[in-house]
């Protein structure tokens, strides 16, 4: 259920980001909206993986941090941090949910409102941590807990989202530097600034006005997720992809740009920033948009179509533990299946053997192993693939005296990466740019990796 809200989530933000506003300055300047006479997000909690309340920010009035019983009575029901609900129903309110970095970021509401429109501000909150701190840790969050107040502050007004977007925020809140942090401390001031941003003050808040840049230049990647599901014979039991385009745009004034795709009918599921005009893509199927400036997600989007998921590694396996005795055999060979010519790098194995599995002596023709009699966890770092000479892991398992043959074989994990393709097939086609004189420096860099690439056995 978290993956479709995440995967809706921008396209819901996009739709809602105006009844929002309208909403805070209200009808005619006296009458506010249905919706506006509650608070959409009235506290916020940032829980760590201990289970302790970190943080908290409440806007008005403060709620008590029982409230989060019922979220810590719903996570103990979970089997595994993905598992929480992301909508928590109580008596008196809602608590919404996001799982990030180790992080639960727990937002408390007072009546019923749109739940994608949550989740999405708290993916916000998120990135602009990230984009702030260089990480969105506990430990960052604690370093930085006065510019994290006042982000908050500046992002969220009367519980309504207000400046969302990391050009404005940067604009009204200088990023921490070690310099500033020196002298905030003596002089006892703040990284927030006096002036109204520009943007705020145009019809496109997402970007700064009167940018300038020596060299123009404009990048993307194409970056796709595997999540795939293979069986005994090597079969697809279950394939997607996720997929998303990050944008780096650094150029003058107030470019608009066009980009075209060789083959967008591939793509379902699409998601686009704010800045996208969805009415060309519904009609053209080009994305047309005046971007903001510096880095930011331009689009996800989802292929669901098993039969255009191309599987590019496939795994030949041998499992097995005798009837009786302590001892079995394992034999595993990855090798490439359909990868366009390119390399599949930094490949990885993880297997989760069972308990009774006390030690394994293998021997790899490509790569190490390692394996932990604690966590009973085997891990061969392949590395790079040689198509010239498939890599192959064999050898004994060492099992617990008398134990019982275990039930079933263990499942093997791959991670993997190609450098410069799109498994999906997707390619951009060209860049266009309108408004602006000059010509920008234009590059497209793709990159394939596994998601959950898993192989039973």
């Amino acid at each position: 259920m978290s993956q479709v809200f995440e995967s809706n989530a921008s396209c819901v933000w996009s739709l809602l980001q105006p009844f929002a506003t309208t909403t805070l300055l209200g009808v005619n300047g006296n009458q506010e909206l249905e919706l506006g006479q509650n608070k959409m997000i009235h506290s916020l909690f940032l829980i760590n993986s201990a289970g302790d309340i970190f943080l908290e920010k409440h806007w008005k009035s403060v709620v008590s941090r029982s409230v989060c019983d019922y979220f810590f009575e719903a996570q103990g029901k979970a089997k595994d941090v993905e598992n929480v609900p992301p909508v928590i129903p109580t008596p008196h309110h809602y608590l919404i949910s996001i799982y990030q970095d180790k992080i639960f970021f727990v937002a408390v509401i007072q009546t019923e409102v749109p739940p994608l429109f949550v989740i999405e501000f708290l993916h916000r909150v998120v990135e602009m941590f990230q984009d702030y701190f260089g990480e969105c840790s506990e430990a960052a969050i604690k370093e930085n807990v006065v510019t994290v107040f006042e982000l908050l502050e500046e992002m969220l007004d009367n519980g309504f989202p207000l400046a969302t977007e990391s050009n404005i925020l940067k604009e009204l809140i200088r990023p921490p530097t070690i310099l500033r942090s020196v002298v905030n401390s003596i002089t006892g001031s703040s990284n927030v600034g006096e002036a109204l941003p520009t943007g705020q003050l145009s019809g496109i808040p997402w970007r700064r006005a009167e940018v300038k840049y020596t060299n123009n230049e404009a990048y993307f990647d194409v970056v796709e997720e595997i999540d795939a599901i293979l069986d005994k014979s090597g079969s697809t039991v279950f394939a997607e992809i996720q997929g998303v385009i990050d944008a780096s745009i650094k150029l003058s004034g107030m470019p608009d740009l066009t980009l075209s795709f060789m083959n967008p009918r591939l793509l379902d599921d699409v998601s686009f920033h704010p800045c996208v005009r969805f009415k060309r893509w519904d009609s053209e199927r080009v994305l047309s948009f005046i971007p903001p400036d510096g880095n930011f997600r331009l689009m996800d989007y989802h292929v669901g179509s098993q039969n255009l998921v191309a599987i590019p590694v496939y795994v030949n396996h041998n499992i097995n533990f005798k009837e009786s005795g302590s001892s079995g055999r394992f034999d595993v060979t990855v090798g490439l299946k359909q990868t366009m010519g390119k390399s599949v790098e930094g490949v990885i194995m993880t297997v989760h053997m069972p308990k009774v599995v006390l030690n394994m002596n293998l021997t790899p023709t490509q790569g190490t192993y390692t394996y932990d009699p604690v966590t009973k966890i085997l891990t061969w770092d392949i590395g790079k693939i040689n198509p010239q000479k498939i890599p192959n892991l064999k050898g004994v398992i060492c099992l617990q005296s008398g134990a019982p043959k275990p039930e079933e074989n263990p499942n093997l994990n791959i991670q993997f990466r190609i450098q410069q393709l799109a498994i999906s097939g997707i390619k951009v086609n060209r860049l266009d740019m309108f408004g602006e004189k000059y010509k920008p420096f234009k590059g497209v860099k793709y990159i394939t990796k596994a998601g959950k690439f898993q192989v039973r056995t």
